[in-house]
């Protein structure tokens, strides 16, 4: 019980990063029918970006609590983050919106080759270590432990998506998003101009990306130019999962394929004998996209057009 306790607590603190950065490929798929398969290296972007504000910190305010330098760096890498993605959109996609599908999908597989270059030149190849600001003593619960860290990725993570409910369900910009979303030639008739409502869904993405990214790298102790392809592959994976356009759907296929992914990095060893070990976790999330592709290609919640965002 003390592992099932501990391993879903891995999973919710994993599928909580899964959903923000899904929430970013849904939207951009929602209002442009388009995969931004560089979203993750935009999630690798605020990782870096954020650690360099914190190696600031670290020289000029040494005395800073933790918990405050995280927080700066998080709010100091959402711009890097959406200016890199806004410029993205302007450059490489704008152009291609009304191209044949195989076009943008083989320019945004270009641009995040380029986005992983430029920040290989600007960070380097090697790895780039957290640096120790926040304390190590965990959070008992039960017989599982959660470290401060992951409470604060929680909780960052719950607060982000539901700003982005509010903002979707509540506000004039959500609105014209839906809008666009269900008949962008209808919405613009009705004064909603189309291409702010894009620059602002791939804004949004980024912020949500940037929060991600900077957390990613506290729970995980390091960073690297490459490190955003497997998350964001994951991502996008829950996307298709919960039902790519929907930001419920990618709430919940980020949690569920999180989930699914600690839990059975924790028990695959026992259920194929000690044939596989826990390095086997990456398989989970492909399995699911695969069978999710073959049996229920709208994913769990269904692809609702109305609520694209």
């Amino acid at each position: 019980m003390d592992t099932l306790i501990q391993q879903i607590i891995n999973g919710l603190v994993l599928g909580s990063m899964y959903a923000l950065v899904a929430l970013g490929y849904t939207m951009v798929y929602g209002v442009l029918n388009l995969i931004n398969f560089a979203h993750g290296d935009v999630l690798m972007v605020g990782a870096m970006a954020g650690l360099s504000i914190l190696k600031v910190l670290q020289e000029v305010a040494p005395g800073m609590p933790g918990i405050a330098m995280l927080m700066i760096a998080i709010i100091g890498a959402i711009p890097v983050c959406i200016a890199v993605n806004v410029l993205i959109e302007r450059v490489a996609y704008r152009r291609l919106r009304n191209a044949p599908r195989l076009a943008p999908l083989i320019t945004a597989i270009g641009v995040s080759i380029l986005v992983q270059t430029f920040a290989m030149m600007i960070w380097g190849r090697s790895p780039v270590s957290f640096p120790p600001i926040m304390p190590t003593v965990p959070v008992q619960i039960g017989g599982a432990v959660i470290s401060q860290i992951q409470i604060l990725l929680l909780v960052l993570a719950t607060i982000a998506m539901i700003g982005l409910v509010l903002l979707v369900e509540k506000t004039k910009m959500g609105r014209a998003m839906r809008a666009t979303a269900e008949n962008p030639r209808v919405a613009g008739l009705m004064g909603v101009d189309s291409n702010k409502v894009i620059v602002a869904t791939f804004a949004i993405g980024a912020a949500l990306a940037a929060i991600a990214g900077v957390m990613w790298t506290a729970n995980y102790s390091s960073a690297q130019f490459a490190m955003g392809f497997v998350p964001g592959l994951k991502a996008f994976s829950a996307a298709v999962l919960g039902g790519i356009g929907n930001i419920y759907g990618a709430m919940v296929g980020g949690i569920l394929l999180g989930l699914i992914e600690s839990l059975g990095a924790g028990y695959i060893g026992d259920l194929t004998g000690g044939i596989l070990g826990s390095q086997y976790q990456d398989i989970f999330a492909f399995v699911v996209l695969i069978i999710v592709l073959t049996l229920r290609p709208s994913g769990i919640m269904g692809e609702r057009v109305a609520d694209r965002a």
